[in-house]
């Protein structure tokens, strides 16, 4: 993992010389069933470089404890390494959604990543995993708490863990699907 990580370093510093890309790499059990992949880094993950530990990270803890899925036991990334952001109307740098050509950028890389890591199990988090994936014609909408057959291995789309703080209304669709994962991979421990 060592390595990918350095190859991947030497491709964004190649690739965007000159600016400061803080890469947030992957983070969990390298031998893992279950592996959670979302979208991109935002603030608080560059800050502690780590994925999903600010707001959306604490929903996901709170969702993956409710489930019985220990986080500890999985493996967790993102699509895109680094952080899309933007500046806002307030001069303030915030988050964006990585552009497809990011996505682009970045799948050759997870792809490497889902190899090593020969999960079980994959999650993807929200709409840009789903897409990378899968496809560009796929919604999570469409998706979510779904089994789906990819490359051998299977794949349960997700709600992205944000998506319950600017939706509240999703939150029991968020839980119900979270609880299958969690009863799935329980049956399959059996």
């Amino acid at each position: 993992m060592r390595r990918l990580q350095e190859e991947i370093t030497a491709f964004y510093n190649e690739l965007y010389a000159g600016e400061r890309k803080v890469l947030v790499f992957g983070d969990g059990d390298e031998r893992a069933r279950i592996m959670m992949i979302g979208e991109a880094p935002g603030e608080q993950e560059v800050l502690l470089g780590r994925p999903f530990v600010g707001k959306a990270g604490k929903n996901l803890d709170d969702f993956l404890e409710l489930s019985g899925l220990d986080r500890r036991a999985l493996y967790i990334t993102n699509t895109v390494k680094f952080r899309p952001s933007r500046i806002s109307a307030a001069g303030r740098t915030v988050n964006r959604p990585p552009s497809w050509e990011e996505i682009q950028l970045g799948l050759p890389w997870l792809l490497k990543e889902i190899e090593l890591i020969e999960p079980e199990i994959i999650v993807t988090l929200g709409n840009v995993p789903l897409k990378a994936l899968l496809g560009k014609d796929q919604t999570i909408g469409q998706c979510h708490g779904q089994w789906i057959h990819w490359k051998g291995t299977r794949v349960y789309p997700l709600y992205h863990p944000a998506s319950v703080i600017y939706n509240p209304a999703l939150k029991e669709v968020y839980r119900s699907d979270v609880m299958r994962l969690g009863e799935e991979v329980r049956m399959s421990r059996d």
